[in-house]
């Protein structure tokens, strides 16, 4: 009687919860109309100018700081639009989570992440890549800095209306570049940054795209292809989700609480360890009942990694929240220390205003305009399901995670967008390989035409091709933009 009277108070409760999601996604639907989006953005950005205004202060460089405010929230609100798009992708696309419910997990976690963990990335962005004392004056380093933020917040917008997943950090860092060169020369960019930077937007798509392969590798082998599919999914699904929530612990406490203690590396692998052992036991029951009455095949797996890849979503929130921040607050703190101090070449301190500008812009960038290529990464490069959408979200956090720990500006884009390709990648090659397979055991059986081969292709050549062209325009675009800009503002400033 007891379990009876529950079941009708937790459908109720979970009623209510999705009814929350609904009326999310409808709101969603109903903002990006082509009138009510703009508005509510253009409204948010005249408040980041108004924040700016009462929070620096009233000085003769005040007006300054409204306008690179300004230009921060405009990037941050791109930022949203397109970067989230790759870490909410991977869990719509396979029909884990709903629209609404992607973008609150979405909105919750990119701004914690932005405002516990985004401080290292941000100072790399703002004095690492253009060396301050090359510039002349600290007027010259402000002209450059806005020039940098309007040029790479132009560019990722104009990628986003035409559908193209680029790189925000790409966009930011070939800003600052171009704006940096037109203002002092080629000297003035520090090359091995550089150097350093672009090896990693090389390495980052390869690392994600490997792991998320040999995550869906290891799914495979030791879940799927396995006779009791149900057993053996019993066995590892508790034992990946230990392995997410481990190094999700070990980061927040690297991150978020050395503003309380001091926490060495050690310590927070063992926070880690004790944090992933603890999820991976409180997984196993939950596991078990979720199991009870599935029929043994591939498709009652989706219900066991329908956590997981929440889980992995918003881990992957977090930590994008945490490293793309920099991209809009970056060259906007640069500024504002500027601006306050005069100096150019000390430490960058990031006001609390400041941080919360880029987190909130993020936020509503994704509840605005983010969708269209939610979508676009989600269903339209390889098709996903639960489990391969976990190992995307999994290897794309793990690698982002890496990256914001070492104060190194990758790109979440390529990293997320490259663990898709590996996925995808994967299984054209695990298909050719089962195919030869059967036909080694049953050798009648006729080979595929080419056209047919090519047909059955598991990756879209075309979008691969678009991105990957993307990818490679954007730096100079941005530079070059960035370097014109510099030279309009200087000429009217001057």
């Amino acid at each position: 009687m007891a379990q009876n009277d529950f079941e009708p108070r937790h459908l109720e409760t979970l009623d209510r919860d999705l009814g929350r999601f609904s009326n999310l996604e409808k709101a969603t639907a109903y903002v990006a109309r082509p009138t009510v989006a703009p508005g509510i953005a253009f409204v948010f950005i005249m408040l980041a100018g108004l924040a700016a205004a009462l929070f620096f202060g009233q000085t003769s460089n005040t007006l300054v700081v409204v306008v690179a405010a300004i230009f921060g929230a405009y990037m941050a609100l791109n930022i949203g639009a397109n970067d989230v798009a790759n870490n909410m992708g991977p869990a719509v696309g396979a029909n884990a989570l709903t629209m609404g419910g992607a973008i609150a997990i979405a909105v919750v976690f990119e701004s914690a992440g932005a405002l516990i963990a985004g401080g290292d990335v941000v100072k790399t962005i703002s004095k690492g890549i253009v060396a301050p004392e090359s510039i002349e004056t600290s007027s010259v380093f402000v002209w450059a800095m806005m020039a940098a933020l309007l040029s790479s917040a132009l560019w990722v917008n104009l990628a986003t209306w035409i559908g193209a997943p680029v790189s925000t950090t790409h966009s930011v860092v070939g800003g600052v570049m171009g704006a940096g060169i037109a203002s002092a020369g080629f000297a003035a960019v520090n090359w091995a940054t550089m150097g350093t930077i672009a090896a990693s937007w090389v390495i980052s798509p390869l690392l994600g795209g490997l792991i998320a392969a040999a995550f869906l590798w290891f799914i495979k082998a030791r879940v799927i292809y396995r006779d009791d599919k149900i057993a053996a999914a019993r066995v590892w699904v508790p034992v990946l989700v230990g392995i997410m929530a481990g190094a999700f612990a070990a980061y927040l406490s690297l991150k978020g609480l050395k503003h309380l203690v001091k926490i060495t590396f050690p310590m927070a692998l063992l926070i880690g360890l004790v944090g992933g052992v603890a999820t991976w036991a409180a997984m196993i029951p939950v596991i078990r009942r979720q199991s009870r009455g599935l029929e043994n095949r591939n498709k009652s797996l989706k219900v066991l990694f329908g956590i997981p890849l929440v889980v992995s979503a918003a881990l992957l929130s977090f930590a994008h929240g945490a490293n793309d921040v920099a991209n809009a607050v970056g060259p906007l703190a640069a500024i504002v220390q500027a601006s306050g101090s005069g100096e150019i070449g000390g430490d960058v301190s990031i006001p609390h205003w400041v941080m919360v500008i880029g987190a909130f812009g993020i936020s509503f960038g994704l509840f605005l305009f983010g969708p269209k290529l939610i979508r676009m990464v989600g269903s339209q490069i390889t098709k996903l399901n639960p489990m391969r959408a976990y190992c995307v979200a999994l290897s794309a956090a793990l690698t982002v995670i890496v990256a914001s720990w070492l104060g190194l500006p990758v790109s979440s884009t390529h990293i997320a967008v490259g663990a898709v390709f590996g996925v995808g990648f994967f299984r054209e090659w695990d298909s050719e390989r089962r195919l030869k397979m059967s036909r080694v055991a049953s050798p009648e059986r006729p080979n595929l035409a080419p056209e047919e081969r090519r047909r059955r292709k598991l990756v879209r050549r075309n979008h691969f091709m678009t991105i990957i062209a993307a990818w490679v325009i954007t730096v100079p675009a941005a530079a070059l933009m960035s370097a014109v800009i510099f030279y309009a503002i200087r000429a009217v400033a001057a």
